[in-house]
């Protein structure tokens, strides 16, 4: 599955679930941010923000910015105030005479005077300076970084450095820009809008057409989207990452499908890891990064539990080489890594059992990357345990380490070569499903007597 189908599908579960407010923004920014960005950049929005300034039409609307604030529209408003004993501006006599009437016929001391003077005010205005604003407070956040022209900043602000300057010197000092009041939180308006695409001048047609450009993105246009995840700020780093966040995202689905209900996710938390559940019986959670501790999981090696006989780790690589060889049909040599992994739990309230299904995520088609899948997902299996005592197999026994065979997945890429079907490896101790089977292929494993999650 090629990196763009992956995007394409991705960027629709974006807008399915975090833009529709069901999944945690700040969980998928966390995932998706560069990660030589701080914690600040764990805002979904303002990595958003990021992303958009980093678009060479912005740039491009900096450069020319200060040339054309110089031309900036105003209107002339007529201000009239009340004046006693002296005259500022133009004598308005009719409004004298009738402010005089109501208030002391006598008073000739009393005068309205009318002034002229600029309003910076416009609706055309407020456009450009909500998008000056909002490039300029981006930039205020995230300049160290852009300056220090990391990778996934592109040649968009690359050597702009004085740029950069020259732009918080008109948002602090230009007059023209300082005149023009702070939009409110609701403006610019749909109509100020259309005044400013309906301008003759280039500065607040580009402005609005950018303005419009950043709420298609805010708002979860499909393309916008794609563009985010492969282009500027917020490119993964790896596309392991990408891959991760298509597998959990597929899970959701399926599960959604299953039960014929929504997910309820969970706002991330220090300590947490818990991404969605569904209600009902069985109650599903899903768990997705290291182990899933609000639910005292963990998954503890060998090594540090001296008082055990019989050695899981040597299990774990015998196992691996075993099914390595028929997946492949190839002779492998053993050696060992530690994974990350998606954890489904299933719990039946009635008995307070629990099963589980471990999934590790490979983005990769090389042979000796997923023989390194498999035996991390078979250390996963093998040392799962809950409240300190393992999950799968007894103290005394080597049986049923890995659970029923159907406890443990390895997702990888699709590969271009003939290997085992999901019905072929019923007799393997975990399952092994390529990027494009995973749907299909998920929705079978969970139908599994013993993985029955209806």
């Amino acid at each position: 599955m090629n990196r763009e189908a992956i995007i394409d599908q991705l960027s629709q579960d974006i807008i399915s679930y975090v833009m529709a407010g069901s999944f945690e923004e700040h969980q998928v920014a966390r995932e998706i941010k560069p990660e030589d960005l701080d914690e600040r950049f764990e805002d979904y929005r303002l990595l958003l923000d990021l992303h958009f300034i980093l678009k060479n039409d912005v740039v491009n609307f900096v450069r020319e910015l200060p040339k054309r604030l110089r031309s900036i529209s105003t209107e002339t408003k007529t201000v009239s105030r009340t004046r006693r004993g002296t005259v500022d501006g133009h004598i308005n006599w009719g409004a004298t005479m009738k402010k005089r009437y109501s208030q002391n016929p006598a008073d000739t001391s009393l005068f309205v005077c009318d002034n002229r003077s600029e309003d910076y005010d416009t609706p055309e205005n407020l456009v450009l300076k909500r998008l000056i604003s909002i490039i300029y407070e981006t930039i205020d956040q995230a300049e160290e970084y852009i300056k220090q022209e990391y990778g996934w900043a592109q040649d968009t602000w690359r050597g702009e450095e004085e740029l950069i300057d020259e732009l918080k010197q008109i948002v602090e000092r230009n007059v023209h820009v300082r005149r023009i009041r702070s939009p409110e939180t609701y403006e610019p308006t749909e109509r100020m809008m259309i005044a400013a695409e309906s301008s003759r001048q280039p500065i607040y047609q580009e402005a609005a057409s950018l303005l419009r450009t950043r709420a298609k993105l805010f708002d979860g246009d499909h393309g916008e989207i794609k563009d985010l995840l492969n282009n500027t700020a917020i490119t993964p780093d790896d596309d392991e990452t990408l891959f991760e966040l298509y597998v959990l995202f597929r899970f959701v689905s399926v599960l959604e499908s299953v039960r014929d209900q929504q997910a309820q996710f969970k706002p991330i938390q220090a300590g947490r890891n818990e991404i969605a559940k569904f209600a009902g019986e069985p109650e599903l959670v899903l768990y997705y990064d290291q182990a899933a501790t609000d639910r005292d999981l963990s998954f503890v090696t060998e090594e540090k539990i001296t008082e055990r006989s019989l050695s899981r780790s040597e299990k774990v690589q015998e196992v691996a080489h075993d099914i390595s060889n028929q997946y492949f049909d190839k002779e492998f040599q053993n050696y060992t890594n530690r994974p990350d992994v998606i954890v489904l739990e299933i719990r039946d309230p009635d008995t307070q059992t629990y099963e589980y299904l471990i999934t590790e995520v490979k983005n990769s088609t090389n042979t000796g990357t997923i023989r390194t899948g498999i035996k991390e997902a078979l250390e996963y299996l093998a040392f799962l345990r809950v409240d300190e005592e393992f999950v799968f197999g007894g103290e005394d026994t080597e049986e049923d380490y890995f659970g029923s065979g159907w406890n443990g997945l390895l997702v990888v890429q699709d590969l271009d070569r003939q290997t085992t079907s999901l019905e072929e490896q019923s007799e393997s101790e975990i399952k092994i499903l390529q990027a494009s089977e995973l749907e299909d292929g998920l929705e079978k494993m969970l139908d599994r007597a013993d993985l029955n999650v209806e």
